[in-house]
């Protein structure tokens, strides 16, 4: 799933840190960043917050992870609106 203008970036890496599997972002230059680990956290953070992040791809390993990050995207597309 594609991200796009993610505000409120601490309830996401608190979503992504309740999550039980790996979690991690990947960009269009294959850059691979493991989100259960905090040095990647700080990268990809970066990345979120530049013009590029909307060209983030984000993947969860387990289908209730994926589930929960897709709640979380959703409910910040409905704060959006």
């Amino acid at each position: 799933m594609r991200l796009t203008n993610v505000k409120d970036v601490k309830k996401f890496i608190d979503v992504v840190n309740s999550c039980e599997d790996t979690v991690y972002l990947k960009s269009q230059e294959g850059d691979v960043f493991n989100l259960k680990s905090s040095m990647s956290q700080y990268i990809a953070v970066g990345r979120l917050i530049e013009e590029s992040g909307d060209s983030l791809e984000l993947f969860a390993d387990s289908k209730e992870d994926e589930a929960k990050l897709i709640r979380f995207l959703y409910e910040l597309d409905s704060e959006k609106k």
